[in-house]
């Protein structure tokens, strides 16, 4: 994305506040009018006080004054238009800055999970609060000083050639060295401003994962190493940064060397005009005013394309994620399904996470309302793919999944998700209150249906020991809460929401023993009128589901019953001799 494509686009996100965007606009040109005027009056004032004197006469306050009120009236008006125009640019601004973090934050969580398995968080949050900072500078500074700052160099500039065009053409020649100069630095600093930047967010990531990882950095006593690991990266930005910042300091020597030089060119061509008759001392003093007010806008101009051209490469990451394409998309015209029955139905199931590399092949499955089944095998085999392609995570390469008869991809994602609880093995707690967590499953839920969630999750106990009970902040990630006590919270955020169809993804791979048979019995009770679907290694777990489905390398390679599976002597067999659930030790002989 280019550098003025970048600009075009961060005005355009000023659509919904376009009415607002409109009146600063005009605002902008009649401040710029009223102050490109300002040199006008003052150079008639010296007119008439030169004729005055030439005449030998002393001037007449009744020619003078009108220019001398008309000067006094647009610089009054500047003030007053430019303080308020200071003002509602700066709502403007803070508001579309926080629309803007709003809009990235909605875009982001609506991106599938294959864009999420290779954008880390804290690039992500990065770019949020960097790019939103980067837009409210923009529109800052547009709507203060550079609109008026653009009416003023390329829509009123070329009207003083009707004034005198021989000292305008000065004028203009100052305006075009800016531009090479600026066109120079922009080429030279393209690559070198990517490179840092990608050098900032890299820090940035860093920092991200060693903070999340804090017990892992300090049990393994990395704190120095991890500290000389980010010192190297400051030290990659620094070297980046610095011939950018070296190019722009050229750049402002440049333009402040050719408006001096542009000042002393329209003083001497000046006063060479006036000793032929081409110009009078009044248009000198108006053109020497002219430079003065053009140079404070240029040297404006070189800071703020210096700031937009730095903060190009994160306004460009910004609007990647608003264009990167979703995997995971509606159907125009999808349906909002209510509670569905959920009878599910794989028919010729294929996915790929990369070309040539299926992750499932060819599943056929059809899990009757009601239904308990299980899906087991080794890590990799596809279990857990299976299932995110049930509630969309990803969309199948081939085949379709049904529920109730009904193509998902015709459901609104909504309404599908809202049929489907899930508890994965990783319990995903956020940094909020119990109660707060629990409510992500059912906004509304009353006080009686969370003790029912949590007494089926056999968490009861220790919501209750919590100093504030409900209220209890459980920290970054559920830092203040056990494995085990995330994973009960999890499961009872789940049945919470009382899906018709249940996700069990190791549901219970961080509890003890005790806690697992308790938590089991719970679940077989709160599993009763629903579809679920268990994934577990601890195949004791699955003794009682209705079918066992046993995958290796993305196929279902065997079907049936526990003990059918046992007596078949297959795969299955072998993971339940594995566990020691099974025996297959021959009788002594007598």
């Amino acid at each position: 994305m280019g550098f003025f494509q970048v600009y075009v686009r961060v005005l355009g996100r000023l659509r919904d506040a376009s009415a607002l965007a409109g009146v600063l606009v005009v605002a902008n040109l009649a401040l710029a009018c009223a102050q490109f005027a300002e040199p006008l009056f003052y150079g008639n004032v010296i007119d008439q006080l030169a004729a005055a004197q030439q005449a030998g006469a002393p001037p007449l306050w009744s020619a003078l004054a009108p220019w001398l009120l008309a000067w006094a009236g647009f610089g009054l008006f500047s003030i007053v238009a430019g303080v308020l125009t200071a003002l509602h640019a700066d709502r403007l601004a803070h508001r579309q800055r926080v629309a803007a973090m709003a809009a990235f934050f909605e875009r982001a969580l609506s991106l599938p999970m294959s864009f999420h398995a290779s954008a880390h968080s804290g690039r992500l949050l990065k770019i949020m609060i960097e790019g939103s900072n980067a837009m409210f500078g923009v529109w800052l500074s547009f709507f203060r000083e550079h609109c008026a700052s653009f009416v003023a160099l390329f829509v009123l500039l070329p009207l003083t050639l009707l004034k005198n065009w021989r000292l305008a053409t000065m004028l203009l020649a100052l305006v075009a060295v800016f531009a090479l100069a600026m066109n120079l630095v922009i080429r030279r600093t393209a690559a070198l401003q990517n490179v840092a930047d990608d050098a900032s967010a890299d820090l940035a990531e860093r920092v991200s994962d060693v903070l999340g990882a804090m017990p892992v950095v300090q049990s393994f006593a990395r704190i120095e190493e991890e500290s000389a690991a980010l010192r190297g990266l400051g030290a990659r930005l620094l070297e980046a940064q610095l011939p950018v910042l070296t190019w722009w300091a050229l750049a402002s020597v440049a333009t402040r060397a050719s408006a001096t030089a542009a000042l002393l060119a329209i003083f001497v061509g000046g006063v060479w005009l006036d000793i032929h008759g081409l110009t009078t001392i009044g248009e000198i003093a108006t053109f020497m005013g002219l430079a003065t007010m053009l140079i404070g806008r240029l040297e404006q101009m070189v800071g703020f394309v210096n700031f937009l051209f730095s903060q190009t490469p994160k306004l460009a990451q910004f609007f990647a994620v608003f264009d990167q394409a979703s995997s995971v998309a509606e159907t125009p015209g999808a349906i909002a399904a209510s509670r569905l029955a959920g009878e599910v139905r794989f028919e010729e199931v294929s996915f790929s996470y990369a070309p040539g590399r299926e992750a499932v092949r060819n599943l056929s499955l059809r899990a009757q309302a009601g239904e308990t089944v299980a899906l087991v095998g080794a890590t990799g085999s596809g279990k857990s793919t299976a299932l995110a392609l049930l509630h969309r995570v990803y969309d199948p390469t081939r085949g379709r999944i049904l529920i109730d008869g009904r193509d998902i991809r015709d459901l609104t994602l909504r309404s599908l998700r809202d049929n489907i609880g899930v508890v994965f093995q990783e319990p995903f707690i956020l940094s909020r209150s119990i109660e707060e967590n629990l409510r992500i499953g059912k906004p509304d839920a009353t006080p009686a249906e969370i003790a029912l969630a949590l007494a089926r999750a056999q968490a009861s106990d220790f919501v209750a020991a919590q100093p504030q009970g409900l209220a209890t902040i459980l920290g970054e990630r559920g830092r203040n809460a056990s494995g085990g006590e995330r994973q009960r919270l999890a499961v009872a955020r789940a049945l919470l929401k009382d899906p018709p169809i249940l996700i069990l993804d190791e549901a219970t791979s961080a509890l003890d023993a005790e806690t697992e048979r308790q938590l089991q019995s719970a679940l077989d009770t709160a599993t009763a009128g629903r579809t679920t679907f268990v994934i577990a290694h601890r195949l004791a777990t699955i003794r009682r589901a209705d079918r066992i489905l046993v995958f290796e390398s993305g196929t279902m390679v065997e079907e049936g019953t526990f003990d059918a599976l046992v007596a078949h002597g297959g795969r299955f067999a072998r993971l339940a001799e594995a566990q020691f659930l099974v025996s297959t030790a021959k009788p002594a002989q007598p």
